[in-house]
């Protein structure tokens, strides 16, 4: 008899194959599940419903403060992304350089301490001597109200001034009006997306920042991991077939890539694709999506530091404390 696993995550591009058959879990009776919305998909994990699941860093690391932490991860890291370009600003504000941002109201996406509010605020105090508790913060949805993400543990800092937004108010409208001088966000405020000229972002030249920042770093920010019900650790041969079909359906579309580049891509409608990924695979490398802890560990190590140094866990955990122990060596 197989077994019968539940597992939630978003459809990327490097997870489809797994949704859509071309590439299997052998042995294992799956109920794949998505959802619009990835933190749809938390909700859900959190609250139950999946064995095995995608889950955002800081939604997975703050269970580990409940008295029963429910999951370990595995070293599957389906969104990463450079967050740089995640800091904008009302450009009457007054705010060219990062230093700029001390005495501040700055928004923030859902909650305080959102995956893609960690990293930035984690080089800002790195590397430009900018803390959190040099703001003030105002916490909501950038361009639709959403409420406070009471299905996880919301610890507060001390020492860092936290609010969030009122009924009915949007942080990208708050920082168009300049309510708020600056907001780190996952979504796109929607005055930027229409041109508008009184929100910029605070390093307007993103990608050029972000790719010095790999090449002094090493470091592709990792957003989610994928979370298993801690029951399930104790089942280690399942668990490395899981894993071996999430590194399959991402290599799948990494060497989709790389053959289709002898065709300039011509299965991809963006102009000048083949430049962009010429231009990555310099950077990034033949695998720039890697999975495994080996290859993750100065990057998930960082974001550990940013989590417990940012007031979000209680002690500052390591891989040890957070992956199923038999993946340590991959």
């Amino acid at each position: 008899m197989s077994t019968k696993l539940r597992i939630g995550a978003y459809t990327y591009e490097h997870t489809r194959a797994l949704f859509d058959g071309r590439v299997a879990i052998n042995g294992v009776d799956t109920a794949f599940e998505t959802a619009p919305l990835v933190s749809d998909i938390f909700r859900r994990t959190v609250e139950g419903r999946y064995d095995v699941a995608e889950l955002g860093l800081t939604y997975f690391l703050r269970t580990f403060d409940l008295e029963d932490a429910p999951f370990l991860a595995l070293p599957i890291f389906p969104n990463r992304n450079f967050r740089h370009s995640a800091i904008f600003v009302n450009t009457a504000a007054g705010i060219g350089t990062p230093q700029d941002l001390v005495g501040k109201t700055v928004g923030e996406f859902a909650l305080y301490g959102h995956d893609a509010g960690i990293w930035p605020k984690g080089i800002l105090s790195d590397e430009y001597a900018v803390t959190p508790d040099q703001c003030r913060w105002v916490i909501g949805g950038t361009n639709h109200p959403i409420p406070a993400f009471d299905w996880i543990p919301q610890p507060v800092p001390t020492g860092v001034e936290i609010r969030h937004a009122g009924h009915g108010q949007t942080l990208g409208a708050m920082l168009a009006s300049g309510e708020i001088d600056a907001l780190i966000s996952v979504d796109v405020p929607q005055a930027v997306l229409d041109g508008s000229s009184t929100i910029t972002r605070l390093f307007p030249d993103y990608e050029a920042v972000e790719r010095d920042y790999y090449r002094r770093t090493g470091i592709f920010p990792p957003m989610h991991i994928v979370a298993v019900r801690r029951e399930l650790a104790q089942r280690p041969d399942l668990l490395q077939v899981v894993y071996r079909a999430f590194c399959e359906a991402k290599d799948l579309a990494e060497r989709t890539y790389r053959e289709d580049a002898a065709k300039q891509h011509m299965s991809v409608v963006t102009p000048w694709f083949s430049k962009l990924f010429d231009e990555n695979r310099r950077l990034l490398g033949e695998d720039w999506w890697p999975y495994g802890v080996r290859a993750n560990r100065k990057a998930v190590d960082t974001f550990l530091r940013y989590h417990h140094e940012q007031g979000l866990s209680e002690r500052l955990l390591t891989g040890e404390d957070i992956f199923v122990p038999e993946f340590l060596d991959t």
